[in-house]
């Protein structure tokens, strides 16, 4: 017996271990028969055509292919093949040249299980739900039989263990994106995006792949005490580019530069002669400034604050009073407006005086009349 074994084991040269290639004569259920030019045909039993789990052998090969397999073991009436083996074996040296170059390759999800996807990569291959995209997927069903892009992020031969990443190639791309159109934004540009994100200090804008700071500063012409008072999530924006910073990956943005300045076209909203409601915004020691539009202050110089003497400004006036002021003089290329009280109250005793001798007039002929006949009485 153990000389009948022996023949057979070194009928044309066959032994365990060895790799042979033949046809594929016939696909059954459970095990294909594969002719490899012995004395009898090989099989591969299902367990044997890959590392995933099948249900036929119809499912992974036909009739007529041609495969690659590994003798597993040899008896008197039949040999056992592998092609899982030949596979794991190139598609270990596959992997660790992969993971070596960071190489990213396609591969297609045969099974969904708990806490991940499974491909076929020669091997089993793993990605777990969290390096499935840059986001959470709580449902991995559209994933099934979808070909995606992956990296290999680990490997243990000892453990048979291969974790790959989808997340990996879609944080590599964006952050190819994000330098590409780095370099491309340019320092006054004026660009469209939407506001992604808004904080205490100021809101992202979403250029299209990198977000930028609008300040709360650079928000409005006017002052803003909440960034949500003029923006909001969602909204799309003008925004004009202040600064790039490759390095830290930094973009300072302005909407306020993309409006229309409170000062421009001035002297048609302000005329000279016409009188304004203001408000006192700040005290100096030569005058006051009124905000007389949004954005918009004018001068009162102390000399046209009060018609009587003053020494100093907060003698009369103090911050956030409304006041009527005359407009003196505008300039829109100086942003200057002049602005005046005193011409204001002046206008106002004119008006009373005129007011007072109207009544006089009427009252005349009677106090004349009394007084003349007062007088006749001294003739």
């Amino acid at each position: 017996m153990d000389e009948l074994n022996k023949e057979v084991t070194d009928f044309k040269g066959l032994t365990e271990g060895d790799t042979v290639t033949g046809k594929v004569v016939k696909v059954e259920e459970k095990q294909v028969l594969v002719d490899i030019d012995y004395k009898m045909d090989g099989i591969v039993p299902i367990s044997e055509l890959s590392s995933l789990h099948i249900e036929k052998a119809s499912d992974l090969v036909n009739e007529g292919d041609e495969l690659t397999l590994k003798v597993k073991k040899i008896e008197e009436e039949e040999v056992i093949l592998s092609k899982k083996a030949i596979d794991a074996e190139q598609a270990w040296n596959d992997l660790e040249d992969k993971l070596d170059k960071g190489t990213v390759f396609d591969a297609t999800v045969k099974e969904i299980v708990k806490g991940g996807l499974v491909v076929d990569v020669g091997i089993r291959g793993f990605i777990p739900a969290s390096l499935i995209e840059t986001y959470f997927v709580e449902d991995f069903s559209d994933y099934q039989n979808k070909t995606i892009s992956l990296k290999v992020v680990e490997l243990d031969k000892a453990k048979n263990r291969v974790i790959l990443s989808h997340r990996a190639v879609v944080e590599a791309q964006e952050t190819e994106k994000k330098q590409q159109l780095l370099g491309s934004i340019e320092v006054g540009q004026t660009l469209e995006g939407t506001v992604a994100r808004i904080t205490s200090f100021g809101a992202f804008v979403d250029l299209g792949g990198i977000d930028g700071l609008v300040h709360i500063s650079q928000l409005s012409h006017e002052h803003v005490e909440k960034p949500t008072e003029v923006v909001s999530e969602g909204e799309t924006v003008n925004v004009k580019v202040l600064s790039v910073d490759e390095d830290n990956e930094r973009i300072s943005l302005s909407i306020k530069d993309t409006l229309p300045g409170p000062w421009e076209n001035i002297s048609e909203k302000v005329q000279p002669g016409s009188i304004v409601e203001g408000t006192v915004k700040r005290l100096v020691n030569f005058g006051a400034f009124v905000e007389v539009l949004p954005g918009v202050e004018g001068l009162v110089h102390i000399s046209q604050i009060s018609t009587e003497h003053i020494g100093t400004p907060q003698e009369v006036l103090e911050v956030n009073q409304q006041v009527n002021v005359k407009v003196l003089d505008v300039s829109e290329s100086d942003q200057r407006i002049s602005l005046s009280i005193k011409e204001v109250e002046a206008e106002k005793n004119q008006q009373v005086f005129k007011a007072y001798e109207k009544e006089e007039d009427n009252a005349g002929f009677q106090l004349g009349d009394m007084i003349g006949d007062k007088l006749d009485k001294y003739k």
